[in-house]
């Protein structure tokens, strides 16, 4: 099923996603808030009734490698307490937002939690502790337990109140922008469906000046001492950067317990 356009003035447009993959229409809406943009300088493609869009910051790259300024957001099922709650009411909805840089786009892909749900997963089946506390356990105490921290349900929202506060701001703007369903409506079905996105781009100078004033401000950033101990300070998306280049040369790090399960489907 394909998406199909819904509204719209100038370079501002609203889409359907008729349940389709969710892969395939943060894609399609990130080209069309390119094309968009191209034209007018500044575009906003907003999208309901699509799904889990998977690894958000692949549609910033898509961006940044297309020479744009990239910021993309979706609500998501009720999975994070508000602040001062104790039940989930907010979506742990991701945050992208991407600059192009010819020396390695920056690229901020992050969740509304401490730690994405998919990193808590991961430490739990690896048996580690968090470097920090990562949200709550049962008896209401903070914790660097993964697994503790899984089965409260109640995960530390960055910042505190204002990850709250951020969560909350970006479930209206896509509801609102896309016409779509809010977290509210997504938690009633039971299922992570039929959520809500936008896809904002914004064409910049590509001039030297331009160019100069990123560098300088990454530069800058870098000067900070590191921290005691291996301490190391890097730009939103270097991180990234360095482990495709470490993947294509010495493969892809798998664990080895779920790629057998897949193995076996």
């Amino acid at each position: 099923m394909e998406p199909t356009k819904e509204g719209g003035f100038g370079a501002m447009e609203q889409w359907n996603g008729n349940y389709g993959p969710g892969i395939l229409n943060a894609v399609f809406c990130m080209d069309r808030a390119i094309e968009l943009a191209d034209l007018s300088g500044i575009s906003c493609v907003a999208i309901k009734n699509t799904n889990h869009w998977m690894r958000g910051g692949t549609y910033g790259w898509q961006a940044a490698e297309a020479g744009y300024i990239g910021i993309c957001f979706t609500n998501t099922i009720a999975n994070l307490p508000p602040w001062g709650g104790l039940d989930p009411r907010l979506g742990n909805n991701p945050l992208v937002i991407a600059v192009p840089r010819k020396g390695g786009h920056v690229v901020l892909d992050m969740a509304i939690s401490q730690y994405a749900v998919g990193k808590l997963q991961q430490y739990k089946s690896n048996h580690e502790e968090l470097p920090l506390p990562g949200g709550y356990d049962s008896k209401g105490n903070l914790s660097t337990d993964a697994a503790a921290i899984l089965q409260s349900k109640r995960l530390l929202p960055v910042g505190f109140w204002k990850g709250s506060g951020l969560s909350l701001v970006l479930d209206l703007w896509a509801t609102v922008l896309s016409g779509g369903n809010s977290t509210a409506k997504i938690t009633e079905s039971g299922a992570e469906s039929g959520v809500s996105q936008v896809f904002i781009c914004i064409k910049p100078n590509s001039d030297a000046q331009t160019t100069a004033l990123i560098e300088e401000i990454i530069a800058y950033t870098k000067t900070s001492a590191p921290e005691p101990g291996g301490g190391s300070i890097s730009y939103p998306g270097e991180n990234t950067i360095k482990t495709r280049v470490k993947n294509l040369n010495e493969g892809v790090l798998v664990d080895e317990r779920i790629w057998e399960e897949v193995r076996g489907l």
